[in-house]
Order: structure tokens, then sequence, then C-alpha cells
């Protein structure tokens, strides 16, 4: 993704907003608050939802759904899934043992 004019790649850019606009004890940033959205369509001229949604669904960051946009995470500072995603991974997970009736 080195691109245009020498800028560094849009996962570049990610990490490094997370690492420098993090607030401790914080381990990850607000899309919106932090200021990353605007910084972000200065710099690349583009929206950054669709990147982070992308690398999100590549497992180079993390994002979750918070009011007013998203909290960006690197993976390994993430928090755990939230109850109702490892609740629903559980129900719809493939049964390796079929139940006795």
């Amino acid at each position: 993704m080195e691109g245009e004019e020498g800028k560094i790649s849009e996962y570049e850019f990610i990490v490094k907003a997370v690492k420098k606009l993090r607030k401790p004890p914080y381990k990850g940033i607000h899309s919106v608050y932090s200021g990353f959205n605007r910084a972000f369509r200065d710099y690349y001229q583009k929206d950054p939802i669709e990147t982070t949604t992308r690398l999100a669904e590549q497992g180079q960051i993390v994002t979750r759904p918070v009011r007013g946009g998203v909290m960006i995470y690197l993976p390994e500072d993430a928090p755990a899934p939230r109850a109702s995603e490892s609740v629903l991974s559980k129900i719809l997970e493939e049964d390796e043992t079929p139940e006795k009736e």
C-alpha cells in the first residue's frame, strides 16, 4: 500500500495513530473523538471507514462499535469479545459430538 508521494501505508498510519493517540489506561482510540477520522481524511483524501472496516475484516486491527463511532485497537491490545458475541459464537458453532437422546 505504500503509495502516492511517499505516504506511509494506511495500516502503518493506523498503528501509529493508535500508539500515539491513546490515553492510558485505554488501549484503543475513539475514531471520532481522538481526531483519527479527520487526520486520516486530511492525509489520504479518502473515507477512513472503508479502510478500518477492511483491515478489521483481515484481522490486522480490531474495531468495536461505541457511541459516536468505533474504538480502534491493535489486535494484541483488543478487549475480549463481549458476552453476547461469545454466546452467539457458542450457539452457532458446529457441534463436535452429537447429543445423546
